[in-house]
C-alpha cells in the first residue's frame, strides 16, 4: 500500500487489527511528534512516569531531523507495519 501523506498514514494506523509492539509504537510516536511539531523542547518527565519518559526520549532522539524527513519516515514505517497489522 502506497500512502501519500501523514493523514492517510494516521488513518491507516486506526485500522490495524492488532496493536504494534511498544518499540514500534514509540517509533511511531517520535516520528509523528517530530513531523508535526519539530524538535522536542519540552521538559523531561518525572522519574517514575516511565511511559512518558519513553515517549519523551523517543521524540528527543530525532532532534535535528526535518519535519518533512520525519513525515516520510513515519509514512514508510506505517506502510511496513500495515503488512503485519492489517
Amino acid at each position: 500500500m502506497k500512502l501519500e501523506n501523514l493523514n492517510q498514514a494516521i488513518d491507516l494506523t486506526k485500522k490495524f487489527t492488532q496493536k504494534p509492539s511498544n518499540e514500534e509504537l514509540l517509533k511511531l510516536y517520535g516520528l509523528y511528534k517530530q513531523a508535526t511539531e519539530g524538535d522536542n523542547v519540552g521538559e523531561k518527565p518525572g522519574g517514575f512516569d516511565f511511559k512518558a519518559a519513553a515517549k519523551y526520549h523517543s521524540w528527543l532522539n530525532l532532534k535535528g531531523k526535518s519535519k518533512s524527513e520525519a513525515e516520510k519516515e513515519y509514512i514508510a514505517l506505517v506502510e511496513e507495519l500495515s503488512k503485519s497489522y492489517l
